[in-house]
């Protein structure tokens, strides 16, 4: 038995193949636009990229795309996809609680996925925030997606089990979902079994802990670290109300100005339409 962590990135683009990418890039890049943002060349800084699919469909919209991420598996096969796919993505290996100032600020920062979650603690999500802030330019925007605590306390499972059909034969994930409420946090053990058809197996395991929040912490965030949150979608659908059964909400938040960023501001070309 050894760690799923090792597979991780192996594993990513087999258990995500169904996910909507490129629906939910779509629906991140019409949230620009409905704020006055141009999509072409805007300079888009995605966190916790993952294999890079998201930024790879960002790019193909028109946006200038630098994503960053902490594992260097993750990373490889980014680079991977976006050179066989012929895209140009900068790829950074980057801790999303200790990012580089850019030199040149950022028009959108944007975190799917549920990723802002593996950052557990308030000093941590903390030092995001700031972080995501020093990086983007006065009335910047950044929009991330978040495990909502209602729906996360009510109805979660237990127990899950899904199975991958492969070449090779079939990947068994069972996720088994333990809650600590009073950190906010869901730890989630997975037992990963590769079945394959020579009838030989590996089985590995990890356990994953990501955090869950109420829209009010997030709106509480949003004024200390001086953003205005402009909206809080139920997923990826504008027309749906956020419940307590929303399992994800997708926070779109402005980075307020101080009175002399918005007179220096509007001394630089506008990107609005």
């Amino acid at each position: 038995m050894t760690s799923y962590k090792g597979k991780h990135s192996e594993f990513y683009d087999i258990f995500y193949a169904s996910k909507p990418y490129a629906e939910e890039a779509r629906f991140v890049c019409e949230c620009f636009e409905r704020y006055g943002l141009d999509l072409n060349g805007l300079r888009l800084l995605e966190l916790a990229c993952g294999t890079g699919t998201h930024a790879l469909h960002f790019a193909r919209m028109g946006c200038n795309v630098t994503a960053t991420d902490s594992a260097p598996g993750m990373l490889s096969i980014a680079r991977s996809k976006a050179k066989i796919q012929g895209v140009d993505v900068v790829f950074l290996e980057q801790d999303m609680r200790f990012l580089a100032a850019s030199e040149m600020p950022f028009d959108a920062v944007v975190c799917l996925f549920d990723s802002i979650g593996y950052v557990q603690t308030n000093e941590a999500l903390d030092q995001v925030f700031s972080g995501v802030r020093a990086n983007l330019r006065p009335g910047g925007f950044f929009v991330f997606e978040f495990w909502h605590a209602p729906a996360m306390l009510k109805i979660y499972d237990p127990v899950r089990v899904r199975r991958f059909p492969t070449k090779e034969g079939i990947i068994l994930r069972i996720s088994e979902t333990t809650l600590l409420p009073e950190k906010s946090l869901a730890n989630v053990a997975y037992d990963i079994y590769e079945l394959h058809n020579d009838l030989t197996y590996k089985h590995v395991t990890e356990t994953q802990t990501n955090r869950y929040f109420t829209i009010d912490e997030i709106k509480k965030c949003s004024v200390e670290h001086r953003f205005t949150p402009m909206a809080f979608h139920a997923g990826f659908d504008r027309s749906a109300l956020v419940t307590d059964h929303t399992w994800h909400v997708i926070a779109v938040w402005q980075k307020t100005m101080t009175p002399h960023e918005r007179s220096r501001d509007e001394m630089q070309p506008c990107l609005k339409s």
